[in-house]
């Protein structure tokens, strides 16, 4: 199955008109023609079946036929996660973090970030993209780039930070349980300075170590959005 997307579509919506791009894909690409179904969904859990009546590889008109509401996974997931310098590894974190199932991201300003601007435009294409790709009806929240100060100044319970200080702190995977809401800091590379780990332990965030390997930012940020999933499969 193919998947489309669009904030705009609601339960309401009885039509809908591709853009440009995915029209000329749908008919010059797919071969698709007028009767024939394809899939949307808004990114809120709702999956559209449409019909395509007026087959215009710029224009191409759907009437919505049906729809089905996706419950959300009964957890929830929050990364924040230092941009890395090289900017296609944050993408690629980005990507496979909706593929396993993150609810929210928030790029994270620290006092080692060697990248201090995000392209947030492009970032969410990628979640789009991904989403669709996997076939997810929930499309991840992507926050503006926050400073570390002001993130963890704002911390809910059950909040982590990984680090690779030689710290006492746990396994993040003995910090786990099942159906239970989550926010993982990951640094940049460098990792966060003793300042940000300090305030961290001062604002009652948990250390974490995801194990004896010194992983990248990117690889860390999977790791525990895996670890998430994993404990809840």
């Amino acid at each position: 199955m193919q998947l489309f997307y669009s904030k705009s579509l609601d339960i309401e919506s009885t039509s809908y008109t591709l853009p440009k791009d995915e029209s000329k894909h749908v008919i010059r690409v797919l071969r698709k023609q007028p009767g024939d179904s394809i899939y949307l969904t808004n990114g809120k859990g709702y999956l559209f079946t449409a019909q395509i009546y007026d087959a215009n590889p710029n224009k191409c008109k759907l009437s919505i036929t049906s729809y089905t509401y996706q419950n959300p996974r009964d957890y929830n997931l929050h990364l924040a996660v230092a941009p890395t310098k090289l900017n296609d590894r944050f993408e690629w974190f980005l990507e496979k973090a909706t593929e396993i199932g993150v609810t929210e991201i928030t790029p994270l300003l620290c006092d080692h970030s060697e990248r201090k601007v995000i392209k947030e435009e492009r970032f969410l294409k990628i979640l789009q993209s991904a989403m669709k790709q996997s076939l997810h009806y929930h499309l991840p929240i992507l926050h503006p780039l926050t400073s570390f100060k002001d993130f963890v100044a704002s911390t809910q319970s059950n909040t982590l930070i990984a680090h690779c200080e030689d710290d006492k702190k746990s396994l993040l995977k003995n910090e786990l349980s099942p159906a239970t809401d989550y926010t993982i800091l990951i640094g940049p590379e460098g990792d966060f300075s003793i300042t940000e780990i300090q305030l961290a332990l001062e604002k009652g965030i948990t250390p974490v170590s995801l194990g004896n390997s010194r992983l990248r930012t990117e690889t860390a940020a999977i790791v525990a959005s895996h670890s998430v999933a994993f404990i809840n499969e």
